[in-house]
């Protein structure tokens, strides 16, 4: 009789934990499996974040103010990065970022002190690191802040308090950020020709030359793929070997027009110039001067390759709602989307 109890009891408990298992396997919530369109937004109105399904039949304009429907988000929307269950919202012109629900976006808490001017973040053993521009040059007069190029830092926030904990130096300018092997590998948009190198152990710094304008930049088995679009020069892909910091170029054709972005996907190199997209293999010594597609874009504000799809945004009068639109890897239009002012990334919630 016991035996046979027990016997009921295992069956209960292995159906119990075979139904837990399928329940994971559903959506954690409203914004599960699809891509969240970040809008930079302006000065007066702030940003917004909208929202398509991976089917493409679901689409929220403005997911942060449906959900946290009194909270400002911020102006100058730059990033958002994400960490377990929570989504991480950089709003640079505020000088902040909203730690929410990735799956609810229901505000959870704001980190709001120790910033200045933060643009975009990676995240390792428990803590955010996340690139300062601090304060910027006056073109008019380049005497009034002559420190503007090195006073930018890394915050260093303990993601367990929302707290910045410390901050890394990094005597250069900082921006886009990778991580890998425990360094952070910070491009340099502006009048730098360096990469810097932080080791986020000692705290150090170190600078690969690589070329001005220095932009995008993806990692993909064990080299640095960077973007480099000098104004009204051609452009150019600089490859890294992080193991010993050898660098080798690919230059753009000038006739392509202006370089703009890149980025990783299925062992190939995407990158835009002017509305186009063209594509070459990681392998590749010469760059590809056919495009995939061209697209009705005004502004190439914001681009990405993911699950066979090509994501394009157009930054548009950065005073109006403006357009996202998303291909297939053939260069068929799949959707148009009408979004929020200055769309200048796409994140996916997978």
């Amino acid at each position: 009789m016991k035996l046979t109890r027990l016997f009921l009891l295992a069956l209960s408990a292995s159906l119990f934990v075979s139904c837990s298992n399928d329940d994971s396997d559903g959506p954690k919530g409203v914004y599960d499996n699809g891509v969240f369109i970040l809008n930079e937004g302006n000065f007066t109105d702030g940003g917004s974040v909208s929202f398509t399904s991976d089917d493409l039949n679901t689409f929220t304009k403005d997911v942060y103010k449906t959900v946290n429907t009194s909270d400002f988000v911020g102006k100058y929307l730059q990033n958002i990065f994400f960490d377990g269950d929570k989504a991480y919202i950089i709003a640079g012109g505020s000088n902040v970022i909203n730690v929410v629900d990735r799956y609810s976006f229901k505000l959870i808490a704001k980190i709001d002190t120790g910033l200045a001017n933060p643009r975009y973040g990676v995240v390792k053993d428990g803590k955010a690191y996340v690139t300062n521009a601090n304060t910027y040059p006056s073109y008019t007069d380049p005497e009034k802040n002559p420190n503007a190029n090195i006073d930018d830092y890394v915050a260093v926030i303990n993601l367990s308090t929302n707290t910045v904990e410390s901050k890394i130096e990094l005597k250069g300018t900082g921006n886009r950020i990778v991580l890998d092997n425990g360094k952070l590998y910070i491009t340099e948009p502006n009048n730098s020709d360096k990469l810097l190198v932080v080791n986020i152990t000692t705290k150090t710094v170190e600078t690969v030359t690589i070329g001005s304008d220095a932009d995008s930049i993806e990692e993909e088995n064990g080299v640095l793929f960077i973007l480099r679009k000098p104004y009204g020069a051609a452009g150019e892909i600089v490859k890294v070997k992080i193991s010993d910091k050898s660098v080798s170029k690919i230059a753009l054709p000038a006739n392509l027009g202006n370089a703009g972005q890149l980025d990783i996907e299925g062992g190939k190199i995407y990158y835009t110039a002017s509305s186009s997209v063209y594509v070459m293999n990681t392998t590749a010594t010469t760059a590809s001067t056919t495009p995939i597609l061209t697209s009705p874009v005004g502004y190439l504000y914001g681009f990405a390759v993911n699950d066979n799809r090509i994501y394009l945004a157009d930054g548009g009068d950065f005073k109006s709602n403006s357009k996202a639109y998303i291909y297939n890897l053939s260069g068929t239009l799949q959707k148009e989307l009408t979004v929020g002012v200055g769309p200048n990334g796409f994140y996916f919630n997978d």
